[in-house]
This record gives structure tokens, C-alpha cells and sequence, in this order.
């Protein structure tokens, strides 16, 4: 993809050895690059948590990511045999789409780029997936809404949600925090996932990852 604002690399390596090679632009929105949120939440899903009798949980699964930006999660999840969708604004379709051509060997799942606005209507992504990854979401007070409205749109009982996000201390970050939490507590019950369950190399005491259910 040739774009003005130009590219620079950003690699991720997984537990085997081999190498996610995430490309992020220079500049531009803030999907453009690769968040610590997003490099802790692909190296949990490689973890024991996932880890199967000899093969691995996410293989053959449904997974739906949502503000993927530069897909680094989603696509760690098709290297790990999910079948996976990656959605973010129509800006940031070409770039996921790189993303997914340049790792394409790694890929042991499927992995494919759409275009998803939060709180439109999300009929072309049902049957609802088994997992919806979002890592960084809680960020504009503006999107919560919106976000929640699919969200709720898009899960059975049975999916599970990987939140991830980086606790942030200045400005209108901790009152946007407590409005999602307390919004999301509305129609999902969520539980933290201890830091001693994350990746022990990518992790922070400031990023936490929640296991997120719909109500029943």
C-alpha cells in the first residue's frame, strides 16, 4: 500500500520462534500503530490459558476483533488457528489488509479485513463469533455508546469478550474508564484476569485484561 505519511515496522516475536512483522504508519489516527495494550493481549492468547491437550483453543474458532487498527491481535489469533475477522474504519481497511498479506505464512486459521463503525448494524458479522478481542478501545467518551450498542449486538451467552486496555491517569481518561465500566455492567458481568496469568515477559500492572459475558 503506498502511503505519503510511509510505514515503519514494528515485530512481535511469538513463542515458537517466529516473527509477526506488523507494519504502522508514521502518522495519522491512533489505530495507526501498535499499542502496549495490543502486544499484551496477543501474547496472552499464545499462553497456558489457551493451551489445549495438543492443540490450541483458539484453533477452528470464530474470533471477531474489533477497533483492530493494525490487526496485530486478531492476526496472532488466525497464526494460532482461529478464523478470524478484523474490523476498524474504512481508513484503516488497506492497512489491516498489509498486515494480513505480510504474515500470511504464519496464518493457520483465516484471517480477512472488514469495515465496522460502532453502533451500526452488525448483521454481515452474525452468527455471533466465539471470542471478540479489543485492546485499547476506552478512549473517546463519544464511542462508548456506540462500542457497548455492538457489543451487545454482536454476542450470544456463549461468546466470550478479551478486553485489554492501559489505565490511564490524566485528563478525562479515568472518568471515561469508570462510565464504560459502569455502562458495561449493565449487560455483562466481567472479571479481571490475574497478572500472573499474562504473558510473563508483556505485561504492566497498568494493563489489565477482563474476561467479559453477556447476561443471561
Amino acid at each position: 500500500m503506498a502511503d505519503p505519511r510511509g510505514m515503519f515496522l514494528r515485530e512481535l516475536e511469538r513463542s515458537d520462534g517466529t516473527v509477526l512483522a506488523i507494519q504502522q504508519l508514521s502518522s495519522g489516527d491512533v489505530g495507526c500503530v501498535v499499542w502496549d495494550a495490543a502486544i499484551v493481549l496477543s501474547k496472552f492468547l499464545e499462553g497456558e490459558e489457551f493451551v489445549g491437550p495438543g492443540f490450541h483453543k483458539l484453533r477452528g474458532r470464530s474470533v471477531l476483533e474489533l477497533g483492530s487498527g493494525t490487526g496485530i491481535v486478531g492476526i496472532m489469533a488466525a497464526t494460532l488457528g482461529a478464523d478470524v475477522t478484523l474490523t476498524d474504519l474504512e481508513d484503516l481497511k488497506d492497512l489491516m489488509n498489509v498486515n494480513i498479506e505480510s504474515n500470511k505464512d504464519l496464518i493457520t486459521g483465516s484471517c480477512r479485513a472488514k469495515v465496522l463503525k460502532w453502533g451500526e448494524d452488525v448483521t454481515e458479522f452474525l452468527p455471533s463469533p466465539n471470542y471478540i478481542l479489543m485492546a485499547d478501545c476506552i478512549y473517546y467518551e463519544e464511542s462508548l455508546c456506540p462500542l457497548l450498542k455492538t457489543l451487545k449486538d454482536l454476542c450470544s451467552l456463549e461468546t466470550c469478550i478479551l478486553c485489554c486496555y492501559e489505565q490511564r491517569t490524566t485528563g478525562k481518561n479515568p472518568e471515561i474508564e469508570r462510565r464504560f465500566f459502569e455502562l458495561l455492567g449493565v449487560d455483562f458481568e466481567f472479571e479481571e484476569v490475574p497478572l500472573e496469568k499474562h504473558d510473563a515477559e508483556y505485561q504492566s500492572e497498568d494493563i489489565h485484561i477482563l474476561r467479559v459475558y453477556k447476561k443471561k
